[in-house]
């Protein structure tokens, strides 16, 4: 039996399950699973707290916390990834014709840093020309690391319901909170699906939302340990991966949307690793730095644990 135990916190997935179900296991540790729902609740609570030796966390939640020297580091292990496109929804009354009359409008996210928040704006920029300092940038909630001071242009809602926000007109927009059936509230970008592909055309940007951290005292005790959870992370999605593809009658919905994904980045809709992720790492980090969620400008190769930078 393994003498390290490591408490762990991140989603159950399809690409996790065999990590969590001990159908993977590992000679040098064993995992002691703490669930937490939902997920982005992990985030909160390694941030603030260091509750876990490993865990989920969002990639610019990450950067962030690394400004306030926040005692863990990241693998390059990207447990979601996906395009942003139909992220963000606008109500019809408000006026609003293409992106760019987003500009002088109140535009909801939960928090200034949410990843998701950070690609879709970093989009409407760099894509649609949007001058996102035009916007004013309404909270429905905090920051998970509560050090951080949000630019002028954001300010935050007495409501914590962005739907609600949106369907009201006290929003135009909303990131997060998806066109439903209501007439009024309606995808900004359409067919976001295709203007999703044509991105990953164009720039070769796969956007990545999550990736797994690990105390830095666990990883200074244990100096094999980020390569030992890399190797079983990739032999969790690659057992996944063959199960979906051999049984497509039997696809859940997560599953489906996973293989969809194929059809634009390739076999691999979960791509592990420094080095093919460099385009989307690159991009999110220039993000950051333009929207003033970190100060200054980082190397991806200084984000992550030394001895994975070669993976």
């Amino acid at each position: 039996m393994p003498e390290l135990t490591l408490q762990t916190a991140f989603g159950s997935y399809g690409h996790t399950n065999a990590l969590k179900d001990g159908s993977l296991s590992s000679k040098y540790f064993e995992f002691d699973h703490v669930e937490v729902n939902p997920v982005t609740a992990i985030f909160r609570r390694m941030v603030r707290g260091l509750e876990f030796d490993v865990s989920e966390m969002a990639f610019s939640t990450y950067l962030c916390s690394r400004v306030y020297r926040q005692a863990f580091t990241a693998i390059p292990i990207f447990l979601t990834r996906g395009f942003h496109q139909d992220a963000i929804s606008y109500n019809t009354n408000s006026g609003i014709q293409s992106p760019t009359d987003l500009e002088g409008r109140r535009v909801g996210v939960r928090g200034y840093t949410v990843t998701t928040g950070v690609w879709v704006r970093g989009i409407l920029n760099s894509v649609y020309g949007v001058d996102l300092d035009q916007v004013t940038w309404v909270l429905s909630g905090d920051e998970h690391v509560a050090e951080y001071v949000a630019p002028p242009n954001v300010e935050t809602a007495d409501s914590g319901d962005l739907r609600a926000m949106l369907a009201s007109g006290e929003i135009d927009a909303a990131i997060g909170a998806p066109a439903s059936d209501s007439p009024d509230i309606q995808p900004l970008i359409p067919d976001a699906r295709a203007a999703g592909a044509e991105y990953f055309r164009n720039t070769g940007i796969y956007p990545i939302n999550h990736s797994i951290v690990v105390r830095n005292d666990v990883l200074e005790a244990n100096p094999w340990l980020a390569k030992e959870l890399f190797t079983m992370f990739t032999a969790a999605k690659r057992t996944y991966l063959e199960s979906v593809r051999s049984n497509r009658d039997d696809m859940n919905s997560a599953d489906k949307a996973l293989m969809d994904v194929t059809e634009i980045v390739g076999d691999d809709p979960l791509p592990y690793g420094l080095v093919s992720s460099m385009p989307a790492l690159e991009a999110l980090i220039q993000f950051c730095v333009d929207q003033q969620v970190i100060p200054e400008k980082v190397e991806p190769e200084q984000v992550f644990a030394p001895s994975t930078l070669t993976l």
